[in-house]
């Protein structure tokens, strides 16, 4: 009877699919994670060493295709995206976090800037 619960928990597990783990970003003592405002972060880990802003396009609902330039001026505006990359010092991957809607969407490691 275990066996049977063990594999439909398994197969449960399995359907669901699987677990991504967020990146967290450790500054000072602190920790910048996912979904965090601006300010948070600003406040946990200081002034980034570069930032960079530029306007996502916005996909058509259920498409990987963007909304067509004719229609961007009837509505549908780009979505405003900033980037601030962390010099974590020698020894240590830079981090980027980006930002939409003011929240921390993602944070990436990486030897250099991309």
């Amino acid at each position: 009877m275990h066996a049977l619960l063990r594999s439909g928990l398994l197969a449960m597990f399995l359907a669901h699919g699987s677990f991504v783990a967020a990146e967290n970003l450790r500054c000072n003592g602190s920790i910048a994670s996912e979904g965090d405002s601006r300010l948070s972060v600003l406040y946990k880990c200081g002034q980034p060493m570069f930032t960079d802003s530029f306007c996502a396009p916005v996909y058509l609902w259920g498409t990987p295709q963007p909304v067509p330039a004719p229609l961007v001026p009837l509505g549908v505006p780009c979505q405003a995206v900033e980037e601030w990359l962390y010099d974590r010092g020698p020894g240590n991957l830079m981090a980027t976090v980006r930002f939409r809607d003011g929240r921390v969407q993602s944070i990436r490691y990486s030897a250099q800037p991309q």
